[in-house]
């Protein structure tokens, strides 16, 4: 049975695309589906943010296909696992939940590498490009931990 992970930010161009593609590439697409959204409507069918796509070239990823979406409650029959970037997105993302088992799909991606310290990931949107390279490298360590998870079920 295939497992569908959802990484959620804000715009859904920064942090959630690197997500998206950080652990597609280090899950059997066969077993996971990982795709991504944003809580807000900035940029709904918008490509990830041009700096988002070089840090991702960078460090040998192609992103540069993805499209912005917004987070539907829907999303929660469609996904197993919502990973969001940060306490704001948390909110954002519970507030639409139905129920219990909506809620316990949630969680705050960094948890996976500072459990229970609800660490965010930072926006980098109105930072320089250091703050990209910084968001990947903390996703990627999530991501493989995240991987490391879903390969062991």
């Amino acid at each position: 049975m295939k497992t569908n992970v959802l990484m959620v930010c804000l715009g859904n161009i920064c942090r959630s695309p690197l997500a998206e593609g950080i652990l597609k590439s280090r899950v059997n697409p066969e077993k996971v589906h990982v795709d991504s959204a944003g809580t807000g409507d900035y940029h709904i069918d918008d490509i990830p943010d041009s700096r988002s796509i070089a840090v991702a070239k960078h460090f040998g990823l192609d992103i540069s296909n993805q499209r912005g979406r917004q987070f539907q409650s829907e999303d929660f029959d469609r996904f197993d696992l919502i990973y969001v970037m940060d306490n704001f997105n948390f909110a954002d993302v519970i507030s639409l939940a139905r129920n219990e088992e909506d809620k316990r799909k949630v969680k705050l991606i960094l948890n996976e590498v500072f459990p229970g310290e609800n660490v965010d990931v930072p926006d980098p949107y109105q930072g320089g490009e250091p703050g990209f390279e910084d968001v990947y490298k903390m996703l990627e360590e999530a991501c493989e931990i995240i991987a490391s998870k879903l390969t062991e079920t």
